[in-house]
């Protein structure tokens, strides 16, 4: 049985594409993000694509590709587009699927439809990465409870940058979520790197 998960984050600037490049590698998947905003010469599919070494992941293409570096319903209206979550249908594959999202979960996507709309939509479980800093607790109590009220399955948490464990274990009691790994800061981030994380995280069952 192949898994699709989708990863979320906290906020922004979080290590969600670290954080997805990882699972790529540790579940042999296929990696998928249905919106880009910005960065269309160094997107994140291409980002990931240059960290996996696995010869099996395939990269499909984005449903939505804007050109500013922006909210995507603000980059989305720049562009001249209505991003609109029938058109965003999972790609086909028998492989493992990570779906990498655009920014935090209440991220407006168009003028009603937040990010975690499209997560409802979409059907899949989420595994939350969140990075500490002065906020992050509450960041994450409010993801996992977005979540949590409109019945959307958390895997658990994967931890990205230094370690505060005072952070942490507040959040795992709390939430009662298992953490599924720790991704530490790293100075070069390279496919050596991830493969040393994808190894731990094979270890878990998913």
């Amino acid at each position: 049985m192949s898994h699709q998960i989708i990863v979320a984050g906290i906020g922004t600037e979080i290590g969600k594409t670290v954080a997805s490049a990882v699972l790529v590698e540790a579940l042999k998947a296929d990696y998928w993000k249905p919106i880009q905003s910005g960065e269309l010469t160094n997107s994140d599919t291409d980002v990931v694509r240059g960290l996996v070494s696995n010869p099996t992941s395939q990269f499909h293409p984005e449903a939505y590709r804007l050109t500013q570096p922006l909210s995507p319903h603000a980059a989305a209206e720049i562009d001249g587009v209505t991003i609109d979550l029938t058109e965003i249908i999972l790609p086909e594959t028998d492989q493992n699927l990570i779906i990498e999202l655009a920014g935090g979960l209440m991220v407006p996507l168009n003028n009603h439809d937040l990010t975690i709309d499209l997560v409802k939509n979409l059907g899949l479980p989420v595994i939350l990465v969140s990075r500490n800093y002065l906020g992050s607790i509450n960041h994450t109590l409010l993801s996992v409870e977005a979540c949590r009220s409109r019945n959307i399955p958390l895997l658990g948490i994967l931890f990205n940058g230094p370690t505060v464990e005072a952070t942490e274990s507040f959040i795992l009691s709390y939430t009662g979520l298992p953490c599924l790994g720790r991704i530490g800061q790293e100075e070069v981030m390279n496919k050596e790197v991830i493969l040393k994380y994808a190894s731990l995280l094979s270890q878990i069952d998913l």
